[in-house]
Parts: C-alpha cells; sequence; structure tokens
C-alpha cells in the first residue's frame, strides 16, 4: 500500500481533508508546498522518530509528512511523564524526538515526498500501570479496510472526543482524510461545551467518541449544540440506557457501537440500537474472524497489530493468530453482551463479578448520569462491592432526604436484577468520576 500522503493525494498532486483544531487549521493540500518539519524532511529518512508534542494537530500534520519516510513513528500522549516517554524512546530505539520542532503552521517548501520505507506505527496501549506496552501497526492494518473516496457527494465533516494519538482516535482521523473531509479535533482540558460549540460551527455530521466521553456530554446539558447524522462510540461497554439516551438526544441521527481494541483492531459495528452484538458474528469465516473461548472475545483479522515491541514481543497472538481481548462476554436470547474486562473482576468469597454488570443496572435509572462500581478489600469475604454514583442533576437531589431516597431505590433495583453478592455493601454520591486519557473510566488496577 502507498503511504499516508500518496493515499490521501489527489492526480494533481493535492490532498484531500482538512483539520481543526482550537485556534488553529490546516488543509492537507497545503503540505504539498509546506512542512511542519522546516523543510527537513529528509533528514528523518529510515530513522525511528516519537512524537511527544502537547497538542494533536503539530503530530497530525507530521504523521501525515512521516508516514513512508520515517522506518518508525511512534505516537505518544501528552498525559505521560517524562520518565514514561523515555522508557517508550528507548524501547522504540527512538534517535529523534519532535516536539517544538514540529511548526505551526507549516513552512512555505518543497519537501520529497518520495516514499521509502514501510513505516511502523507504534501506539501505546491505554489503562495500564507502568510503562504501556508498545503495539506495532503497519498504514495496512490500520486503514487498508477503510474507503479511499467520500461515501456520498454530501460532504462530511467529522469530530471526535479521542486524542487522535490513541487507536480509537487514529481510525477517526484516517477515516476523515481518507475521504477527503474535516476533522475537528478536541483540545486538552477543553471543555465539553466549547469543543461541542467548535465542532457544531464547523457542521459536524459525524463524532465519536468513548461512552464515558458520551455521558460527560449529556450530563453537560449541552448535546444540542451540534446535530450529527451519526453518532459512534466505542472503547467502554455500551449499555441500553446510554444508547437510549443518545437516540432521545438525537432522533435522526444513526447510533452505532464498535468494538476495537489496540492490538485486535476493529471487529464490528452495531447500528441496530441494541446493546451488545448479533451471535451471527461469531464463528463466522470472513475477513474478520472471531470466536469465544472461555467467555473471551478473541479476534483474527488484517487489522490485528504486527507485534509488540520489547519484553512483551512474543505474547501478542496465539497460535493460530487470534488475539485473546480480554473483554467477556456472555450469549443471551441469541446475542452476545459484553461483561466486563477478564482482569477487572471483583472477587467476593470466591464468587466473581464484572463491575461492568453492576454500573448497568445502576445507570438505567433515569437520575443517574454515569456510575462506577469496584471492589474493596474485606478480611472476611476478600472484597467487597462498592459504587460511586453521579447523577444527572448536579445538585445531588434537592436535600439530604430526597437523595437517601434515590441511594434507595438504585440498591433496590440491584437487589431485583442481581445476584446477592453483586448487590453493592455501599453506594455513595459523587459530583464526577475520573477519566483516563483516553476517555475511560479509571478503574482499580487499570
Amino acid at each position: 500500500m502507498a503511504s499516508l500522503w500518496e493515499s490521501i493525494a489527489r492526480s494533481d498532486g493535492s490532498a484531500a481533508g482538512s483539520l481543526h483544531a482550537r485556534g488553529a487549521s490546516v488543509a492537507l493540500a497545503s503540505l504539498a508546498n509546506h512542512s511542519a518539519l522546516h523543510g527537513k524532511l529528509e533528514s528523518y529518512r529510515g530513522r525511528s522518530v516519537v512524537l511527544a508534542t502537547y497538542d494533536q494537530l503539530p503530530s497530525a500534520i507530521a504523521l501525515v509528512e512521516l508516514d513512508g519516510i520515517a522506518r518508525r513513528v511512534v505516537l505518544c500522549t501528552p498525559d505521560l511523564t517524562a520518565e514514561a516517554v523515555a522508557g517508550v524512546a528507548a524501547t522504540a530505539e527512538a534517535d529523534v524526538m519532535l516536539k517544538d520542532e514540529i511548526a505551526q503552521p507549516p513552512v512555505p517548501c518543497r519537501p520529497d515526498r518520495r516514499s521509502s520505507e514501510v513505516t511502523e506505527w507504534i501506539l501505546l496501549t491505554s489503562g495500564t500501570t507502568g510503562l504501556p506496552k508498545l503495539v506495532v501497526h503497519s498504514f495496512e492494518s490500520l486503514a487498508g479496510a477503510l474507503p479511499r473516496q467520500p461515501a456520498a457527494t454530501k460532504p462530511m465533516v467529522w469530530s471526535t472526543f479521542y486524542d487522535i494519538r490513541r487507536y480509537g482516535g487514529l481510525q477517526i482521523f484516517l477515516r476523515a482524510i481518507m475521504a477527503g473531509s474535516q476533522l475537528v479535533l478536541s483540545s486538552g482540558g477543553e471543555p465539553v461545551r466549547e469543543f461541542l460549540a467548535r465542532a457544531g460551527a464547523a457542521g459536524v455530521t459525524h463524532i465519536s467518541g468513548t461512552p464515558s466521553h458520551w455521558r460527560r456530554a449529556l450530563m453537560s446539558g449541552d448535546t444540542a449544540l451540534i446535530s450529527p447524522e451519526y453518532v459512534r462510540l466505542s472503547g467502554e461497554v455500551a449499555d441500553q440506557t446510554l444508547l437510549d439516551n443518545l437516540r432521545s438526544a438525537y432522533p435522526n441521527a444513526r447510533i452505532a457501537h464498535a468494538f476495537a481494541s489496540t492490538e485486535a483492531g476493529v471487529a464490528f459495528d452495531v447500528n441496530d440500537g441494541l446493546a451488545g452484538f448479533p451471535a451471527e458474528f461469531v464463528d463466522k469465516p470472513g475477513a474478520i474472524e472471531m470466536r469465544v473461548k472461555d467467555g473471551s472475545l478473541w479476534i483474527r483479522s488484517a487489522r490485528n497489530a504486527n507485534r509488540y515491541l520489547g519484553a512483551a514481543a512474543a505474547s501478542l497472538t496465539s497460535d493460530d493468530g487470534f488475539i485473546d481481548t480480554g473483554d467477556m462476554v456472555e450469549l443471551q436470547a441469541g446475542r452476545y453482551y459484553f461483561r466486563g474486562r477478564k482482569g477487572g473482576i471483583i472477587n467476593v468469597g470466591g464468587l466473581k463479578i464484572y463491575p461492568e454488570e453492576v454500573e448497568a443496572v445502576i445507570n438505567a435509572d433515569p437520575r443517574v448520569r454515569m456510575s462506577l462500581v469496584k471492589g474493596r478489600r474485606n478480611p472476611i469475604t476478600g472484597s467487597v462491592v462498592v459504587a460511586e454514583v453521579v447523577l444527572a442533576d448536579e445538585r445531588g437531589g434537592a436535600d439530604a432526604q430526597s437523595t437517601e431516597a434515590v441511594k434507595n431505590d438504585l440498591l433496590a433495583a440491584c437487589r431485583l436484577a442481581l445476584a446477592a453478592h453483586k448487590v453493592p455493601a455501599m453506594l455513595r454520591f459523587v459530583p464526577a468520576l475520573e477519566m483516563t486519557a483516553a476517555g475511560k473510566l479509571v478503574r482499580p488496577g487499570a
């Protein structure tokens, strides 16, 4: 496959698409005669380059320029400590680290864009403690299944809550620019209202984020600032209550949730408005193959990552090429439902509990916006289940009496829907829940 630049360049040498960040924008066509690398693109040929900028836009532009030129490009996010970035650079055998060297805006020049390398794209796993794993992809594994031309004559305007240096955001970045679309990027620390206002002003038609991103957007009360045709969720379990709430917010939009991981790639989209996915997706021959083994979802496709770098290099796939996603599923009435992460199980007296299963019951109450269920150490049972809940009404209830009534209702709902050992022993209301840089809830041990 051609490099990223070559794949988006038109026959006249220009490139389709444009990128919009807070306070800056770049038409990719301008890179035909400009460079964000101060006209020194040739000096990066064959080298291993770490992109460690604070903002997304400079890294996005440099990525377009470096694919097919650099031997390896490592995408770092600003939440990493200096020590972690140094560790990533060492593992990737990087000989260049780019930060302030990426110009904004790109400067006039005539860079030599002849491709000479099959560039490795290195993505970092999220939700890990210590140094993240480095996952090796190629442009082919990331973009091979994406359309090269606009899907319709009507222009699409994409946006995403994700950072495009994460797998979920990178997929939207590639999807947008390879279809000749505009892409509105979020900015670190940007309030939800400001981001949605920018996306709305740009006429966003397609927008993606994690379920936690969307719960925050719903809680902000600012969802009416955009009128998308397509809303996409990925990265976490999308429960039925959230899908229904998004349907109410955007009655004319197509609501879809996708399953993907940094290692396994994109496996499927679900477009029927229902949580989970049809059982016929599993054990079906095709370009993407899925199986369920011991309750865990395994995937094999051309979109799988190639390998890990470093100490974990040999542990990515099974002998037959399948990747264990670590996501646990359960078959009910012809449909698989996600129960949680294999490593996130709470053990109460030898009985297993998936936090997401309890959260789905709590989140089903219209007075709740989001919740986090976790285990707390207990000398008798090993752990007990506790829940932290954010109410849709940010005031947390008009008074202590009404708040206590909500708490009692939530616990009663849990007792009705769940086995006794899954019912929270403690439930408390909090003003907010912490999210990772990848837009997911921060879970203990993750």
